[in-house]
């Protein structure tokens, strides 16, 4: 279904309020496939990337219903799983910006890594019993374990990015959870409260398969194509050998970059990605010695430290930020002028997610990948799924020669040049009733099909 508008869903008024005052107006492909679906009780397995609006895809049509009644009041009516702490807290935020017009709709966010004034803050919560649940396994799994809460009278359960989820090794979390919203992790029959389940996720590995099998009953099946990056983000790559990346980084510093069009880029607000937190480590720690104001996101940090260089980051109190995938799925940063993959990502989604990081809110962007003589594989595939050929850096002076660029028909590699890296560096690795409410129903239809360039993708 295409060209939808929200106000032809089955949502209720008061979210179509909230959308009208965020100037949210044309469903994008995922929400107009979900929203009506959910309201009509049906399970939903999806597949979506991020960035296609999926969090609004369930967030809209579970809040109409429980804004509708018919819920119990005293207990937790919905339960949100997602991977990462950044993913919890962008979903909470959502949710309160569709929910501003929901009397009596209360949320918790649920993750790790808080103090105890946090940690009682979850607890009042969940034994409050508050609507809406937003939780890591981990954190929601400890609090089942100390009675904290009480999951028999759940209603709606969503899985969010659940193959992040499983890749982040929470299946037995996720199925321990499920026991105790009444659905039986051998059979995948449901006990006799009602729980709708949704499950979202990226890719749609055997795992995944599995997990809807036991989960779902009788699912809708969503699947929304992986999205092309924006054309105005500049891609190009440096094909190198690995001790050759770091020197060529340093090089960018040092230097600045020149696109293949001739626009020169400072190092000013850029992410750079890597898919280990050893190694982002690693590169924060060079670029430091470099003088570059930088600050490095990861798994290690606790959540104290993961909140502050996010804030210093966004507040421009640190220009770059070398960070693990955790990132790409979790930051919404519209001033980001640059991406550089320090490695090339195993998933054409991952590259997407990466690169997205720029050329928002109608800027330009440049991404640059550092691709390895055994990454070409991985790198051909991204070039053959957004069908065109990247363009390929000169590598910079005094780095050495560089591998040629050849793939075989299979897409593996076809091995190192016969020319042998000679680089100097190389043995290093481096008020809601009152006129807005008159003006609204004579204006809310005309504004609506009047304004299709505002932003209708929302969160």
């Amino acid at each position: 279904m295409t060209d939808l508008h929200f106000d032809e869903t089955l949502l209720n008024d008061n979210i179509l309020d909230a959308l009208w005052d965020m100037h949210f107006d044309k469903c994008t492909p995922i929400q107009a496939a979900c929203i009506d679906q959910i309201i009509e009780g049906h399970d939903i397995m999806g597949v979506a990337q991020t960035g296609t609006g999926k969090t609004a895809a369930y967030l809209l049509p579970v809040l109409s219903l429980l804004d509708d009644g018919g819920f119990p009041e005293d207990a937790v009516n919905c339960l949100i799983m997602a991977p990462t702490r950044e993913l919890a807290q962008q979903i909470d935020q959502a949710m309160q910006g569709f929910s501003y017009y929901l009397d009596g709709i209360s949320s918790v966010a649920v993750y790790g890594g808080n103090d105890g004034g946090r940690y009682d803050q979850e607890l009042a919560a969940l034994r409050k019993g508050a609507s809406v649940v937003i939780a890591t396994p981990g954190r929601l799994i400890s609090h089942m374990q100390m009675g904290n809460l009480d999951l028999s009278r759940l209603s709606f359960f969503i899985l969010d990015e659940a193959d992040r989820m499983l890749d982040m090794g929470f299946s037995d979390d996720i199925m321990a959870i499920a026991k105790q919203i009444g659905v039986n992790p051998q059979t995948g029959v449901k006990g006799p409260f009602k729980c709708q389940t949704i499950m979202f996720s990226a890719t749609m590995p055997d795992n995944i398969n599995r997990l809807a099998h036991t989960l779902l009953h009788n699912p809708v099946n969503v699947r929304i194509a992986v999205s092309k990056p924006a054309e105005k983000i500049q891609q190009s790559a440096y094909v190198c050998y690995a001790p050759q990346k770091l020197p060529i980084l340093k090089s960018i510093f040092k230097n600045g970059f020149t696109t293949e069009a001739g626009q020169q880029y400072g190092l000013t607000r850029a992410i750079i990605f890597s898919g280990k937190k050893q190694r982002v480590k690693e590169i924060n720690a060079a670029l430091k010695q470099l003088g570059v104001n930088c600050g490095a996101m990861h798994s290690d940090l606790s959540q104290a430290e993961r909140d502050d260089i996010m804030y210093r980051f966004k507040a421009g109190m640190v220009e770059v930020l070398v960070a693990t995938d955790i990132v790409a799925r979790g930051i919404d940063i519209d001033d980001i002028q640059m991406v550089i993959n320090y490695d090339v990502p195993r998933d054409i989604e991952d590259y997407v997610h990466r690169i997205g990081r720029t050329a928002r809110a109608e800027r330009d962007g440049v991404a640059i990948t550092l691709v390895a003589d055994d990454e070409m594989g991985y790198f051909r595939k991204i070039e053959r799924f957004i069908e065109r050929d990247i363009h390929k850096n000169t590598l910079p002076e005094g780095i050495g020669e560089a591998p040629e660029y050849k793939v075989t028909e299979g897409g593996k590699p076809s091995g190192k040049s016969n020319k042998r890296y000679r680089g100097k560096n190389g043995g290093k690795n481096g008020g809601k009733q009152g006129g807005r409410q008159g003006g609204k129903q004579g204006n809310k239809g005309n504004y609506r099909r009047n304004n299709k360039s505002k932003n209708t993708q929302g969160k």
